[in-house]
């Protein structure tokens, strides 16, 4: 966050509203939180101008993309200079059907969500994009069953 401000009961119901329908109106969001309309737009720009609300995002089904199959996959890497490191997470970070990418404290060093059309697409991203990196020493994926919660 930017400036820290104190958030109160008001605040957090618009940032649970939100958090459920970013695309509703201020209308519609002052109705929910008991306010008038401009005294909420008021708040949520606090709230914007603060880091609070670092944006908003549409969320894409990964099968309208034709990327039904997801994968969490674990990372270890053997290296542990700076620049090595660096490149492994921008080149990473770059790939396409890489949806989430954290470093991890302990093991393993990386978790990665990865979206791909199907087993062979994993395959191929795995051989020849993942493994061919030069910090990658090992890899453990992961293939969702079903997502219960995003």
């Amino acid at each position: 966050m930017r400036n820290t401000i104190v958030l109160d009961e008001v605040d957090r119901e618009i940032l649970f509203q939100l958090a459920q329908d970013g695309r509703m109106s201020n209308v519609e969001l002052a109705r929910r939180v008991g306010l008038t309309p401009p005294p909420c737009l008021r708040r949520v720009k606090r709230l914007e101008e603060a880091g609070v609300i670092a944006g908003y995002r549409a969320q894409i089904s990964p099968e309208a993309l034709g990327r039904s199959l997801e994968v969490v996959v674990s990372v270890e890497i053997a290296v542990n200079d700076l620049q090595t490191v660096e490149e492994f997470e921008s080149r990473v970070a770059a790939l396409e059907e890489v949806l989430e990418f954290r470093r991890m404290f302990g093991r393993p060093d990386y978790y990665m969500r990865v979206a791909v059309a199907d087993q062979f697409a994993y395959e191929k991203f795995l051989s020849q994009q993942i493994l061919p990196l030069p910090a990658v020493s090992r890899v453990d994926s992961h293939l969702t069953m079903k997502r219960i919660k995003d």
